[in-house]
């Protein structure tokens, strides 16, 4: 796949916020409860650019096989505690908002594991990573996670 543009070289001004955006958010919550977000947002939204870069940076964060393979199926799935569940359902429901599902149930278990100000930083998570995953697959973008990182550095 080739790109369509990078767009830290078209739009350099509002790149940097956003990744500087980014990574605040994503320091706000626990590590392993944010990979499990950006991996299952990225999967409904299938940015494998952002599934291939999130899911290495999860096991290199002490994220298991198992739990990585069975995100797609977390509802079924053991091994998950309440508050990633919590999570994950919160993902599910704002990243398929246009599918018309009613909220109240998942934000009823949001709720129930995370405080008003951590459920706003989910909330702000979830909206970045699937900011990302647009720009992703809106331009046809392929990353190898260390050059993420190599482009983060610089830009910070």
């Amino acid at each position: 796949m080739n790109p369509k543009l990078n767009p830290y070289a078209a739009a350099p001004a509002v790149m940097r916020p956003w990744l500087a955006a980014s990574s605040a958010i994503e320091a706000s919550l626990e590590p392993s409860l944010i990979e499990l977000v950006k991996i299952r947002a990225s999967q409904i939204n299938q940015c494998a650019n952002c599934i291939n870069m999130h899911t290495e940076e999860a096991r290199a964060k002490g994220e298991t096989e198992k739990r990585i393979y069975l995100l797609s199926a977390w509802r079924e799935a053991p091994g998950y505690t309440a508050r990633e569940r919590a999570a994950l359902g919160w993902v599910d429901a704002l990243t398929r908002l246009s599918e018309g599902h009613n909220q109240d149930a998942a934000y009823e278990a949001l709720a129930t594991e995370f405080s008003e100000e951590e459920q706003v930083k989910l909330t702000l998570m979830i909206n970045i990573i699937n900011g990302w995953n647009r720009l992703a697959v809106g331009f046809h973008l392929w990353t190898e996670p260390a050059a993420v990182k190599s482009v983060q550095a610089q830009v910070a």
